[in-house]
């Protein structure tokens, strides 16, 4: 028994989106936002993807959309690269999500509050300890919240989580443990086999119930990804080679900073010169962090050449 990798979009959203998805989404979302408690009993999987309502307003890109049985929407993305201004992204489809729930004439009083869970698979904050972290509105100097406080964020950095298969123990543990090493078992662990929700997420993640136009498609994603971690790794890599360089001429620590940020740079050129001709430049730009403007200046190069 093979299992495909949850934390590609394309896994990702098969496992918790689908129309079979329910209460594996009900019992993840409650491991991982509300501590293990059975807080939510009931939610509605919604279209993920919100068109701008204004004109030059940017596409909104999720993984998973629901409503929970209260009125709150939580919005689920899985991001496995360390993207420029990731974190911004994040703050802007709650931000969005939050604004456009509203039809025109309707009162303030009709918003209801939303929750990004953020997945991924890249240290967000280096130097901190947490593997979940939650972020909402505090008075800056007392600490108290905000009135109306309406908008979390949930991070759960998947590096951060080292236990072993048998230190498992809560729900939450047990669904963190899928995320990051389903894609390396052969079978489903005992002591994750009392939970039906898990159960049927390795069942829609064994890849003996995929297509073989659905392994190709996945295996084409996997690539993608992993193309693109080496690309940056390598930017990484010339770009402190690089500082070292410059710093003989300049300074050592001010040649490194310049150093590594332009070789990231230039590993994240390298990745979207090789996704040209195969997706469109909203989804290069989402992936690799570059500008629209940048992408599209690298198509009429290489049209020039």
């Amino acid at each position: 028994m093979r299992f495909i990798n949850p934390k590609t979009d394309y896994a990702f959203k098969k496992i918790f989106g689908s129309a079979q998805s329910k209460n594996i989404l009900i019992s993840f979302l409650n491991a991982l936002v509300y501590d293990g408690n059975p807080t939510i009993q009931d939610l509605e999987i919604i279209n993920p993807n919100l068109p701008p309502q204004l004109e030059g307003l940017k596409d909104t890109y999720l993984d998973v959309k629901a409503q929970l049985n209260d009125g709150t929407f939580v919005i689920v993305e899985m991001q496995v690269l360390n993207v420029q201004s990731f974190g911004k992204r994040v703050l802007f489809n709650a931000a969005k999500t939050y604004a456009f729930q509203l039809q025109r004439g309707q009162g303030y009083r009709y918003l209801k509050p939303v929750i990004a869970l953020t997945l991924t698979d890249f240290e967000m904050f280096p130097g901190q300890n947490q593997l979940i972290s939650r972020f909402v509105y505090r008075e800056k100097s007392e600490g108290w919240h905000y009135p109306e406080n309406e908008m979390e964020l949930v991070f759960v950095e998947l590096p951060k989580f080292t236990k072993e298969l048998n230190e498992l123990e809560t729900l939450t543990d047990k669904w963190i443990y899928f995320m990051k090493y389903a894609r390396s078992l052969t079978s489903i662990p005992e002591n994750m086999d009392d939970i039906a929700e898990l159960n049927q997420a390795f069942e829609i993640a064994n890849q003996a119930g995929l297509t073989l136009e659905e392994l190709e498609d996945l295996e084409r994603r996997e690539m993608f990804i992993y193309d693109q971690q080496g690309a940056i790794a390598l930017g990484l890599e010339q770009g402190l080679e690089q500082g070292r360089k410059q710093g003989i001429e300049q300074g050592i620590e001010q040649g490194i900073e310049q150093g590594i940020e332009q070789g990231i740079e230039q590993g994240k050129l390298d990745v979207a010169r090789n996704l040209l001709g195969q997706l469109n430049d909203e989804a290069i730009a989402q992936a690799t962090g570059l500008s629209l403007e940048a992408i599209a200046t690298l198509r009429q190069d290489i049209t020039h050449d």
